[in-house]
């Protein structure tokens, strides 16, 4: 073996660049974060060549002293953090003190900065080779500049590593918005190729904030944005995340910050799934801007070469904030949220079969009961505690008045309760999904509001209704257990023995009973009732690998979840089932005052809206 020696300088800086300058986007970065450590209120990006051949950042900041110039250029020289202490606690984007110095090790590069008011400032350029800096005087105003020219010059086996023009152009470019979106007081100018791409002011408003993001992320994303603020225990969350109905093919439009720092994290990641979980359909993805902010003390930002994730002192705690408040935000949207961006029209005038009728008809929903002995559906759990848990959803899982053949479907006729007139809205308002007028095909119904046509699957929205009540009752009930004739034995590592052990609180908080029989060997002697048939040693490991991850699980509560949307689907009004005005009136009604009403349990949608400007267009009228 040969010798051990000291690498040179030159290769330890191009070895630290292989993991700090990726590409051109990687460069951009680096700068865009050290002009906003310096308190920069407007940066001006400039490239060429997709930045291969040219990255200028000049930013307005406090600069950098004539004598910290040649010093800034070295490899751990830095003027963010002095000790330990400070390193616990980072409130800057930058730390480590190898940007510039890789950046230099790899291209061309030239540093210009002025501390004061006055013209004259100081120049300092290296160039890869010998690592050399060379001072100079030069004009340039209160700020900082930083011109990368040909860069990997020296290093073609990376240099063939890169795209395409465009394609390194749109990485650099991405960068750009991430940090725009960081830092809402700061101005951001981009030209690419001599020609201006955008140039964004300081957005100090509300409005302008939402201007900003609508110019990034795109104004669809901002129509259907519900903006949250929340703040509990030392951890505050606000942003803009996007109602269901807005979801994207891939997670590319996902922005999230913690203290200003743009990150990509596995424990946020699922926080955020689980949250839509309930009102996503399978295969696609959420859209948000959120910024998590945080005491700088509980976040560890010196996990990763690139600072794209970070480590919490507390995994758990800001898992579960970020899930229950997104959870929370999304639950409260109702149809009347979704129709607020549109235009306001006149109020229609609608006819008696729609409005007279509508409010002098009993709730068809409402005022249906079942007989007793409950909602039995294909596939349910054994009788027995089950079926004793089941009877308390008897009451929620009530049929439309006047339908024989659903009724008939479980066996029973519907027994329904004297009428009830229904109220009129008030001040006169038509309600957000307005009067019913027809029904197509038995399938859909087509009702009047102020806005147009709303059409809604009948089948789907009364899915949802059922199946909230059904999560309501059975929070309301209490997890009723099962213990087990024969203890079922799961073989674990020892790692998942001890989580188990550790975590057996939570688990006999969810209706389990672990007992531990050794190393690497667990019983479960009792579960939930409603499990009782699922595949418990799979649940288990996977609610042990998600507590070692995350430090919670909502496994469980899945599974439990995904029983009771079965259940509320067979349960449901089912097509070609013929529904009177007034019955279609009571389910319009529901779904207004329904949680996530907006999809169905398995993430399609529940209605849409047909504005009276589109129809208008559909049949070219005034033009």
């Amino acid at each position: 073996m040969s010798r051990i020696q000291l690498l040179n300088p030159r290769l330890a800086n191009q070895i630290a660049a292989g993991e700090v300058v990726e590409r051109p986007s990687s460069v951009i970065k680096e700068l865009l974060e050290n002009s906003l450590d310096a308190g920069a209120t407007r940066v001006e990006v400039d490239v060429e060549d997709g930045g291969v051949k040219l990255m200028r950042v000049r930013d307005n900041g406090g600069g950098i002293d004539k004598s910290d110039l040649p010093l800034a250029l070295s490899r751990h020289a830095t003027s963010k953090i002095r000790e330990l202490d400070d390193l616990e606690a980072v409130a800057t984007l930058g730390f480590r003190g190898e940007a510039l110095a890789s950046i230099s090790s790899v291209a061309r590069l030239t540093l210009t900065s002025n501390t004061s008011d006055e013209s004259a400032g100081w120049q300092v350029t290296a160039e890869g080779r010998d690592m050399q800096a060379e001072l100079a005087p030069a004009a340039h105003p209160k700020g900082t500049t930083v011109e990368v020219r040909d860069l990997f010059f020296n290093t073609p086996a990376r240099r063939k590593f890169l795209r395409t023009e465009k394609t390194e152009y749109n990485h650099l470019d991405d960068v750009i918005k991430r940090q725009a979106l960081s830092r809402f007081d700061v101005a951001f100018t981009l030209r690419n190729n001599n020609r201006a791409v955008y140039s964004w002011r300081e957005a100090s408003t509300q409005i302008e904030r939402e201007r900003r993001v609508a110019q990034v992320c795109g104004p669809a994303f901002m129509e259907q944005a519900l903006h949250i603020d929340i703040e509990r225990s030392g951890l505050r969350l606000w942003g803009w995340v996007a109602q269901p109905s807005f979801n994207r093919s891939q997670a590319d439009l996902q922005h999230f910050y913690v203290n200003g720092r743009a990150i990509r994290d596995k424990l946020v990641g699922h926080a955020v799934r689980q949250a839509y979980q309930d009102v996503l359909y399978h295969g696609r993805h959420p859209a948000f801007v959120l910024y998590l902010e945080v005491d700088p003390s509980t976040v560890d930002v010196n996990v990763h070469p690139t600072k794209h994730e970070v480590r919490f002192r507390d995994n758990r705690r800001v898992h579960d904030f970020i899930f229950s408040s997104l959870h929370h935000a999304l639950a409260q949207v109702r149809p009347g949220d979704r129709l607020e961006s549109e235009t306001d029209a006149p109020e229609p005038a609608l006819s008696g079969a729609a409005a007279g009728e509508f409010r002098q008809a009993p709730m068809g929903l409402a005022a249906a009961s079942h007989p007793a002995g409950g909602y039995q559906p294909p596939g349910a759990p054994a009788p027995g505690a089950v079926a004793e848990q089941m009877r308390q959803y008897g009451s929620l899982h009530q049929p439309f008045n006047g339908g024989a053949g659903y009724q008939g479907q479980y066996g029973g006729p519907a027994v329904s309760s004297a009428p009830t007139p229904m109220p009129e809205s008030e001040d006169g308002e038509v309600p957000p999904l307005g009067y019913a007028i027809a029904q197509l095909k038995g399938i859909y119904i087509l009702a009047e509001n102020a806005q147009g046509l709303i059409i809604v699957d009948m089948h789907a929205a009364h899915e949802r209704i059922t199946y909230e009540r059904m999560k309501s009752a059975f929070a309301q009930g209490g997890l009723q257990t099962q213990p087990l004739l024969v203890p079922e034995s799961i073989a674990v590592s020892q790692r998942e023995a001890d989580c188990a052990e550790e975590h057996a609180d939570t688990f006999t908080q969810l209706g389990f009973e672990l007992q531990r029989a050794g190393p690497e060997t667990l019983l479960v002697r009792q579960v939930p009732a409603l499990l009782n048939r699922a595949p418990v040693a799979q649940l288990v490991r996977d609610v042990l690998s998600d507590l070692i991850e995350y430090g919670s699980s909502e496994r469980i509560q899945q599974r439990i979840n995904e029983l009771l949307s079965t259940m509320a689907c067979h349960g449901s009004v089912r097509a070609n089932r013929r529904l009177t005005i007034p019955e279609m009136n009571a389910l319009l009604r529901d779904m207004e005052a329904t949680e996530r009403s907006g999809q169905c349990n398995h993430g399609r949608p529940t209605w849409a809206l047909q504005s009276l400007d589109e129809l208008d267009k559909l049949f070219m009228r005034g033009q």
